[in-house]
């Protein structure tokens, strides 16, 4: 089973950058897509809604904002659109498609680079969000929570990290909320599960030449229950095509979960 995610920033851009022909060979099974940034009547047409995919979207109230979705080849049986939260579904922030016992959902966790309003959003947001990812990791189902988190866990997950080390996306508070997500909530970082190399980034500023030097960070992750860990067998991201800043971050499962 394969599940891809990916910050499209702004799926009108990616789509004349080519990512609907790359998606048609990707064989995916699960599709989560952030920051959107576009309302239902500016992604109506057919090549927004592949035929081969069931395409579930969730704009934000605010044009050119934001904004979830989540494709899937076998159709749900039920989609969450938002998760109950007045500021958090005005902004499109979660999508959860629920297939048998496995639950996928596409995750866009608030930026706090614009200011210190946004940041203690955010860190509110980050403190009601792990006491709702242990309730769901008490209920019995399995989750595969894929998105931009918005947060480099480790020195390991971002280029600079000792003159970011104050920056939004890689504070001592923020990355002691990783923490308590994978030891005490019971998830697993899918991709480091099986790797566990520097230099692995999933979005690279626009500024310089970062993408060339490879100066990025690891905002992007499939975060799984812990029980899933022994079904991922393969992950990649795909770094040979610009769709966004960020890059498709492709993590393979095995059969046993699909449609479970």
């Amino acid at each position: 089973m394969r599940v891809i995610s990916l910050n499209v920033n702004g799926i009108r851009a990616a789509e004349k950058k080519g990512f609907f022909k790359w998606l048609s060979r990707q064989r995916a099974d699960f599709v989560c897509l952030q920051e959107i940034k576009a309302q239902p009547d500016q992604i109506y047409s057919k090549v927004f809604h592949p035929d081969y995919l069931h395409c579930f979207y969730h704009s934000a109230q605010k044009k050119g904002y934001s904004g979830v979705a989540i494709f899937s080849r076998q159709k749900p049986d039920s989609v969450k659109v938002g998760i109950g939260w007045n500021k958090i579904d005005l902004e499109g922030r979660y999508i959860e498609a629920r297939l048998g016992n496995l639950s996928v959902v596409s995750l866009y966790i608030p930026s706090g680079t614009s200011g210190s309003e946004r940041q203690d959003f955010k860190m509110r947001f980050l403190k009601s969000f792990l006491t709702h990812l242990q309730h769901l990791a008490k209920s019995g189902r399995n989750y595969i929570i894929c998105g931009d988190w918005n947060i480099a866990h480790r020195a390991i997950d971002l280029r600079n990290w000792r003159s970011n080390q104050k920056n939004s996306g890689f504070l001592p508070e923020e990355r002691a909320w990783m923490d308590k997500l994978f030891s005490c909530a019971g998830y697993a970082d899918a991709f480091r599960v099986i790797n566990q190399q520097p230099g692995e980034y999933t979005w690279w500023s626009n500024r310089g030449d970062s993408w060339k030097k490879n100066v990025g960070w690891r905002l992007d992750y499939q975060v799984i229950s812990s029980g899933l860990r022994s079904n991922v067998v393969a992950e990649r991201i795909y770094t040979r095509t610009r769709f966004s800043d960020h890059a498709p971050l492709i993590i393979d499962y095995s059969e046993e979960i699909r449609g479970c």
